[in-house]
């Protein structure tokens, strides 16, 4: 399996937690998702279209998710709101929009950026598309992307 159109994914979420949060972000060890639970409280979910379908999501425990939101707004935000809501999405549509410029053999379209709130919820995966989760270790504390596209190169 080749999972090459993942790195424009990382490279994205690395440039974009430096440049908008003022955050250095190291990748852990990647693995291939083994159900379709989210892995954390709160998610920002994008779909992609085109010449390749699929979707991304960008996954922060709850503590993690008001420190990357508070970073972002520049004030301190101490619980679950619109903020947050509305922050997480802003996330996530950033690091696709990102992605999708070195994806051009693609076409890719980016859906609007959704947000779920709550753990072990599940999102129903693409037939015979592997998910690869990349974790991210931070001084904010770990969050996750994953990544599920169907390439014209999926066999």
């Amino acid at each position: 399996m080749d999972v090459s159109y993942a790195n424009p994914f990382i490279v994205s979420t690395i440039e974009t937690f430096k440049k908008m949060l003022n955050i250095e972000g190291k990748t852990g060890k990647l693995s291939l998702k083994s159900n379709s639970a989210y892995t954390y409280d709160v998610s920002g979910v994008i779909g992609l279209s085109g010449e390749a379908q699929g979707a991304i999501c960008l996954s922060f425990p709850k503590e993690v998710a008001l420190k990357a939101v508070s970073a972002l707004l520049g004030m301190e935000i101490k619980e679950m709101g619109p903020d947050v809501s509305d922050g997480i999405g802003e996330l996530v549509n950033i690091v696709a929009g990102n992605a999708k410029q070195y994806l051009t053999k693609y076409s890719l379209s980016i859906s609007l950026p959704k947000v779920i709130i709550g753990k072990d919820l599940q999102l129903a995966p693409t037939k015979g598309v592997p998910t690869l989760v990349v974790p991210f270790i931070s001084s904010l504390g770990e969050f996750a992307i994953e990544i599920s596209l169907k390439t014209p190169e999926t066999k």
